[in-house]
């Protein structure tokens, strides 16, 4: 048997056990959804929490050096 004739029974072999496995995982789009809205939220957070920072320090009196 030559070497092509190998590798085709090889390939074809694999490929039905492939198609004849119903069950192959989820698909990434879900995943990637979900990953899009933790980003979405962790941005949302981080804003707020910048916000609420910046209006903390503009609330702090100006600094005079003790004398």
């Amino acid at each position: 048997m030559s070497i092509l004739s190998y590798l085709h029974v090889a390939l074809t072999t694999r490929l039905a056990e492939l198609r004849r496995d119903g069950e192959r995982g989820d698909s990434p789009v879900p995943t990637a959804v979900i990953i899009a809205g933790l980003v979405a939220v962790a941005m949302a957070v981080t804003a707020l929490a910048l916000a609420k920072a910046n209006n903390w320090m503009t609330g702090i009196p100006d600094h005079t050096n003790p004398e």
